[in-house]
């Protein structure tokens, strides 16, 4: 069962030295450099993802003050931990931290189209893409 954590003194070195595959590089944004944003973007929360005691990804959403509304800008698992189900018990797991927030309504984020792993787990958790493109990234919207 996975558990969202602060990201703290404790488990910062250990966050930002998470890695992707190398193909699924070009698609992440690393945690170095989210953390940081969320320093300058307060209405960013960083969160590190463990499995038990282990150190298995890191998300981190927002509500975005473009539109005042919830996006989740940020979702990777390690490449040692990947395809064990931690990416959507995450991805849930936000969702419902979200949900519990009843005065915004729409929940999106973005991807690379080309990441189709990234962009079958977002499907099968109710997301679908609403027509809009922000740079490399297609949106999707919880359904």
């Amino acid at each position: 069962m996975i558990k969202l954590q602060p990201i703290t003194t404790d488990n910062f070195w250990e966050t930002i030295s998470l890695e992707v595959l190398d193909d699924q590089k070009e698609f992440v944004t690393s945690n170095a450099v989210s953390i940081a944003q969320s320093k300058i973007q307060p209405e960013c929360i960083p969160l590190a993802i463990y499995e038990e005691d282990i150190l298995v990804g890191f998300v981190m959403y927002c509500i975005d003050t473009d539109d005042s509304e919830y996006w989740i800008y940020r979702l990777m698992i390690d490449k040692n931990h990947q395809n064990k189900g931690y990416g959507k018990a995450a991805l849930n797991d936000v969702i419902e931290i979200i949900k519990k927030d009843k005065s915004h309504n729409k929940i999106f984020l973005g991807v690379h189209t080309e990441s189709e792993a990234a962009v079958k787990l977002y499907k099968s958790s109710g997301f679908v893409f609403n027509g809009q493109v922000f740079g490399k990234e297609h949106i999707m919207q919880l359904t």
